[in-house]
């Protein structure tokens, strides 16, 4: 168990740590020279039944507020600590009012210096505490008088912390692994070492780690939790990781380590947030502030959300602009000072990362907000498909609620959701939708078939366009694969069409197609360009050219450069000749198209480009990846 102690500047914090674990939390020279804590100190001890207990002691002067809330963030239970003589003071409020906001509710208060003052007023400041703590997440918890000079109380107060740890549940490991930084060192013959608070997942020796929005990768070479030398560490634990692929300089206080590399950082937080009951006055729309997430400190502004400001003791929903991109995750709590760093004015947790760029307010969005905001995964996921008839980006939702792929796929699931699409576009719809976009779909494509019963059928682009709504690309593009795969519609590579629409060329079109397809017969694999063409047939160009861009449109011949045209037979065959390729080397180079092929270099270069457009492959350099499957592209195989 972590325990963070919080309370004002000189009412005992470090001493109380050195008595309960026999370590001097202060480890600063500077901290020795001043007699306080300046910044995050720890001490561990081993309890009874083997456990390990670890004290995170912060600092209690009201300028320290920001390394307090570096290590409060992310602990099991608050050792609040008042001074008999002195009673609440303002940084005892002020870190009662932090700890409420983030949500801790497991905490004992430690009254110090009972050696110092009488009974009388021992009971005085007991009272006084008791009151303090009312309406707070600490509401109840338990008063120990002590001293740590003398030792007086010092029993119980051990005894209930060994009771509280031996009943602290472990944490749930869900989720990629995460990790607060705060401090960063090195040491000698080992190199780099970051400490910080595990918020989710686990880690273990050799496992890779990402600098959340940097995309930099770190290897771990070593792991300590909670002081002691392990082979992994996980949620709840205190760590400090030895890290290889990384300088010093690569890394600050603030950022987060994340077992996915998708992870980022983000200027726009989407938020709910509460302000303190004691504040002077409403929190207004835009108020400059200083946000508090994790160990990061960043200035920014709050746009207040359908409203124009949240009163004292209210709370509502928020968008944190910030003056610079940090790491987070939905459900993460923060702390909001004001724009002078003086006061705590409110705090929260984010609900969404990626806002739309307009209508941050807009009714709609808002009720996208409430709909997410919940810790239950697949009904987030199910109350926003509820609201968005184009689906979210699956992706997104994922990232931002810090989920593994099983554990994303998993809450699709429970929450009756498709999934279309493949890695970063994936969209989520609910099913309603789905079936709502097909019919939509085919519907608009059984129109065109009867506005235009001699072409063949629009491209996906025109067919997009033709519904009437927006549908994004990514979207739509996986709605056709799966009409294509499940064979409800057909296509040639360009063009869709359901399978039974069959049209035809007439009159001259016709006559002129039966002279061009002989000559098309003779070498399918590389038909001759259309001057060749239009001399072999006896036929002026210009009627070559019209008679083959109408057969493109009916389906009978695909256009692969600017004067040359196939018949989508051969032109498949070319495609999983390129395919085999794929499978065998994993690249495909124009030389080495054109010799299985067996075609001229010109025309493998026509081919592929050809590929490039119709998303079969993508060029990298001298070389192309396949993108899609031929199935995807062309269609089914008729001859299967």
């Amino acid at each position: 168990m972590i325990v963070a102690t919080a309370g004002h500047i000189d009412h005992g914090k470090t001493l109380l740590v050195k008595a309960l674990t026999g370590v001097d939390a202060d480890r600063l020279p500077e901290e020795k020279k001043r007699g306080m804590t300046l910044d995050l100190g720890f001490a561990y001890t081993d309890l009874p039944n083997g456990a390990r207990l670890g004290f995170i002691d912060v600092p209690g002067h009201e300028r320290l507020v920001h390394n307090m809330l570096a290590g409060v963030t992310g602990i099991d239970c608050a050792l609040l600590v008042v001074a008999a003589d002195d009673g609440p003071m303002p940084q005892t409020r002020e870190h009662l009012a932090i700890l409420d906001l983030l949500g801790i509710s497991r905490g004992l208060v430690a009254l110090t210096k009972t050696d110092r003052v009488p009974e009388e007023r021992v009971a005085e400041v007991r009272d006084e505490i008791e009151l303090l703590l009312l309406d707070t997440s600490l509401e109840g918890a338990p008063v120990f008088p002590v001293s740590a000079v003398t030792g007086d109380g010092m029993e119980a107060l051990t005894a209930r912390i060994a009771s509280l740890a031996e009943a602290t549940e472990t944490r749930v490991t869900a989720g990629h692994f995460r990790l607060a930084v705060d401090r960063m060192f090195t040491v000698a013959g080992a190199g780099l070492v970051v400490t910080g608070t595990a918020f989710s997942g686990r880690v273990a020796r050799e496992d890779r780690l990402w600098i959340a929005g940097f995309g930099t990768e770190v290897r771990v070479r070593g792991v300590h939790a909670n002081n002691s030398e392990a082979e992994t560490g996980q949620a709840g634990d205190r760590l400090a990781l030895n890290l290889a692929g990384i300088d010093k300089d690569d890394i600050a206080r603030g950022d987060w380590l994340s077992g996915d590399p998708a992870a980022g950082r983000y200027r726009k937080l989407d938020a709910r947030l509460r302000v303190v009951a004691d504040a002077r006055r409403p929190l207004r729309h835009w108020t400059p502030v200083h946000v508090h997430l994790g160990a990061s400190d960043v200035t920014g502004r709050v746009a207040v959300l359908g409203a124009d400001n949240i009163a004292p003791g209210e709370e509502g929903l928020v968008q944190i602009v910030l003056d610079a991109p940090i790491g987070a995750w939905a459900r993460d709590r923060f702390v909001v000072r004001d724009q002078s760093a003086q006061e705590t004015v409110a705090g929260g947790h984010v609900v969404d990362l990626f806002p739309p760029r307009r209508g941050r307010a807009r009714p709609e969005r808002l009720a996208m907000l409430a709909a997410l905001d919940t810790s239950d995964h697949a009904a987030a996921l199910a109350g926003a498909l509820g609201l968005a008839e184009t689906g979210i980006g699956f992706e997104d939702f994922r990232v931002a609620r810090n989920l593994t792929g099983e554990e994303a796929q998993a809450a699709a699931g429970a929450a009756g959701a498709v999934i279309a699409g493949d890695g970063s576009d994936r969209v989520a719809l609910s099913q309603e939708a789905w079936t709502q976009l097909r019919d939509a779909t085919t519907g608009a494509l059984d129109a065109f078939h009867g506005k235009n019963p001699a072409r063949l059928g629009p491209a996906a682009g025109q067919l997009r366009r033709g519904l009437g709504r927006y549908v994004p690309e990514p979207l739509f593009d996986a709605l056709v694969t799966e009409l294509v795969a499940d064979g409800t519609v057909a296509s040639d590579g360009m063009l869709l069409h359901r399978p039974d629409h069959s049209p035809g060329l007439t009159g001259d079109e016709a006559k002129h197609w039966q002279s061009l397809r002989p000559l098309l017969d003779e070498s399918p694999d590389a038909p001759p360009v259309v001057h060749d063409l239009a001399r072999d047939a006896g036929l002026p160009v210009h009627a070559v050219m019209k008679t083959m861009r109408q057969a493109v449109r009916m389906g009978m011949a695909i256009q692969i450069a600017a004067n040359r045209f196939f018949e989508p037979g051969p032109l498949r065959v070319h495609a999983q000749v390129f395919e085999r390729m794929i499978a065998d080397g994993g690249t495909v180079s124009v030389s080495d198209f054109r010799k299985a092929a067996g075609i001229g270099r010109n025309l493998a270069v026509e081919v592929l480009e050809y590929f490039d457009r119709a998303g079969l492959s993508q060029r990298d350099g001298n070389v192309r990846h396949q993108v899609k499957s031929v199935a995807e592209v062309f269609g089914g195989d008729p001859d299967a």
